[in-house]
């Protein structure tokens, strides 16, 4: 568990996960994203969910695993419409890398859509190298593809 000024990172449980779901506006706003929030993730590697939570509730989190060629993938990282600005995405981020790291990542990745140009501009400021891929989620779904080594030093 990592603690800063009332924040404390966890990993997910189901209960979080289901809370998330129902404060899902406050997260992504009107981007309907909730198809792409899978509680198999929770369930299968809650070790590398993780949630930030404070006395008023989760104010961000970040879903990912590690995949069988030590890539700590970040599949979601969220933070609440009141908490964003703060750092707490980079928190989340370094405390991912961390979890990811004991399981044997020695990279990260993640992807996004090219439209999605606040996510792009975390990701490179986290020192992420961006490749844009055709087709790379099925014919005509362009995505931005990002990845950097490990360790994930932020402040």
């Amino acid at each position: 568990m990592i603690a800063i000024m009332g924040i404390r990172i966890t990993p997910a449980g189901v209960a979080d996960f289901h809370q998330v779901l129902t404060d899902h506006p406050r997260y992504w706003g009107e981007r309907d994203l909730r198809s792409l929030h899978l509680l198999a993730l929770v369930q299968e590697f809650g070790s590398t969910c993780l949630i930030a939570r404070a006395d008023d509730g989760i104010r961000g989190y970040v879903f990912g695993f590690v995949t069988p060629d030590h890539a700590g993938y970040v599949h979601l990282i969220a933070t609440r419409d009141d908490a964003r600005g703060t750092g707490l995405g980079r928190r989340l981020y370094a405390a991912f890398a961390e979890a990811a790291e004991r399981h044997g990542a020695r990279h990260l990745k993640a992807i996004t859509s090219v439209e999605n140009t606040g996510s792009i501009a975390f990701h490179r400021r986290l020192g992420f190298d961006t490749e844009i891929v055709e087709d790379y989620n099925g014919p005509g779904r362009t995505m931005a593809v990002f990845h950097r080594d490990l360790p994930l030093n932020v402040s």
